[in-house]
């Protein structure tokens, strides 16, 4: 499995995490369990979307130099 895909998987299961927690906090009703797990669950999709960006860059600096 590439480094990329790792990361990829990685920030899709930290996604999930944090809205297993947000949930879990609205059902109990506790604050701080709900915001923890919108801050993972938004950590998540930042790393997702880094992945894409640094594989887009890749690609555009093969292309620039071939």
């Amino acid at each position: 499995m590439r480094g990329s895909t790792k990361d990829q998987v990685k920030g899709a299961m930290r996604e999930a995490k944090g809205t297993l927690k947000e949930a879990v906090g609205v059902v109990t009703d506790n604050r701080q369990l709900k915001s923890r797990g919108r801050a993972e669950k938004l950590g998540g999709k930042i790393e997702k979307k880094s992945v894409r960006l640094s594989e887009r860059w890749e690609i555009k600096a093969l292309r620039y130099r071939g």
